[in-house]
This record gives C-alpha cells, sequence and structure tokens, in this order.
C-alpha cells in the first residue's frame, strides 16, 4: 500500500505545500507540479466538470511518484467519496462541510465496517494497485492510516460549528472557503473586513483545540505567507488556471512595455 506522506506530516504537527488543478488535466501534470515542488495535487471535481474517469487518469498518473493525489468532490455524496477513493485518491476534500453530523458522514464514507460504511472492493480497483494483499484486515488498516479527510468549511454555518467539526475523530484538516465564505457573509471578497477575520482566527483555533490542520488555497505569494503565519498548515499555492495566467500576463507585460 502505497503510503501518504501528507497526512503523516501534518499528524506530527507539520506543514504541507501543493497546488490545485481544474483545468489541464494531462498526463504531464502531477510530474510538472511534483518537479516544482508541490507534495501534493488537488485534483477538482466541483468547479471544473471533470468526471471520474478524468481524475482515474490524473490519479494512475501520480503512481511512482513522490506526490500525494487528492480530490475535491462535487458534494457530500457516499458514490462520490468511496469511488475517488477506489480510483487511487490518498484523500478527499468536500466542499460546503457545515455540521459535526455531516462530517461523520464523511468519514464514515472514508472507512470499512464497522468503522464506516464503505464497500469493499480489494484487488480489483486501483485503490490498492489491484494486488488485494495477504490479509485484508491490514489492508484496511493501512487504507485507514492513510486516507485523509478535508473538510471544506466555506459557510457562516460551518463557521459557527467549526469547532464541532474539527472535533470528528477521522477528519485531518477543516479548510477555509475564503471566497464562499465572503460570499455567504455578505462582503463578497472583502478578506480584510472583521467578520472574515474573526471567522479565519475561529477556523485556526479550532484546528489547534483538536490538533487538526487549517488548510487554504493561496492566491498569491503574499496571501501563502500571510496564512501560513496565521496558522494554516496545508497550502495550495494557486490554481492551475491562474498560475498561467499570471505567469503569461506577466511576461506578455514585459514584452509590450519594451521600446
Amino acid at each position: 500500500m502505497r503510503a501518504n506522506s501528507v497526512k503523516k506530516r501534518l499528524a506530527e504537527g507539520g506543514r504541507t505545500y501543493g497546488t490545485m488543478a481544474m483545468e489541464f488535466f494531462t498526463p504531464g501534470l502531477p510530474q510538472i507540479c511534483l518537479a516544482a515542488g508541490a507534495e501534493f495535487v488537488i485534483f477538482d471535481m466541483e468547479h471544473s466538470g471533470a468526471d471520474v474517469e478524468t481524475m482515474k487518469q490524473q490519479l494512475s498518473y501520480c503512481r511512482g511518484l513522490d506526490i500525494v493525489p487528492l480530490v475535491r468532490v462535487p458534494a457530500t455524496e457516499y458514490h462520490f467519496i468511496a469511488r475517488l477513493l477506489d480510483a487511487g485518491a490518498l484523500g478527499i476534500m468536500v466542499p460546503m462541510v457545515e455540521t459535526r453530523e455531516q462530517a461523520e458522514r464523511i468519514v464514515a464514507c472514508t472507512r470499512y465496517p464497522p468503522s464506516g460504511v464503505r464497500g469493499a472492493a480489494f484487488g480489483v480497483a486501483a485503490h490498492d494497485d489491484y494486488l488485494g494483499g495477504p490479509s485484508i484486515a491490514e489492508t484496511i488498516a493501512a487504507v485507514h492510516e492513510r486516507t485523509l479527510v478535508i473538510c471544506l468549511v466555506e459557510t457562516v454555518k460551518g463557521i459557527e460549528n467549526v469547532d464541532a467539526i474539527a472535533a470528528v475523530a477521522g477528519v485531518d484538516v477543516c479548510w477555509l472557503g475564503h471566497f464562499d465564505l465572503t460570499n455567504f457573509m455578505g462582503i463578497p471578497g472583502q478578506f480584510d473586513h472583521p467578520r472574515y477575520l474573526a471567522a479565519v482566527d475561529g477556523l485556526v483555533a479550532a484546528c489547534n483545540h483538536h490538533d487538526k490542520a487549517a488548510g487554504i488555497m493561496a492566491i498569491d505569494e503574499a496571501w501563502a505567507i500571510a496564512y501560513r503565519d496565521k496558522g494554516f498548515r496545508a497550502v495550495a499555492y494557486g490554481l492551475d488556471v491562474t498560475l498561467l495566467r499570471s505567469a503569461l500576463a506577466g511576461g506578455l507585460k514585459a514584452l509590450r512595455a519594451g521600446p
């Protein structure tokens, strides 16, 4: 069974840095991200329109690479969570998590009985490299140990319940959905607003209280450093789309500024 170095690092109180992808699902993407120094890639299904087959291909491209593949599923549904784990994801991110009960359901979908409700597919699915293993009990234990569960907290209700969400056994990361949160607060894009900043502090405090990691997607270098210093230990630096657009725009601007 492949290990999950990101989960191990976070469980030990460390930090991890990676990126998100939602557009350029090419065979070389995981290797490119690894070459840049990323420790994980979060492949997006919520906003990208990508299907399970596309995700399965991306997850297969990560095999043999020292990079941890994670998937943001579209919703809190068993058939998304379990299928993407069977396809080879080493962890899942679930959007719009608002209650302890929802977080408990998410964790249950990632665990085999009696700890959860995940259906068994050993030796016939990508998650165990089609090997099965000599001991099903050992395989189950290894899967539970390596599977990273990220709850995306991005609503007012979610922030109100963030301490209860972080308290759920099996939740590894509470991820701040900063854009959606400001929208639900009625202050879209106002990331310096006192109510938003109080919510950020509350999420970090809840994670620290329950020995969980706070996570966020950083839109630029200044943002990444600022939130790292606020206590966020899992940081995805940019999206494939914004990284390409920013680099291309910078180069073209420099060319057009010349004589």
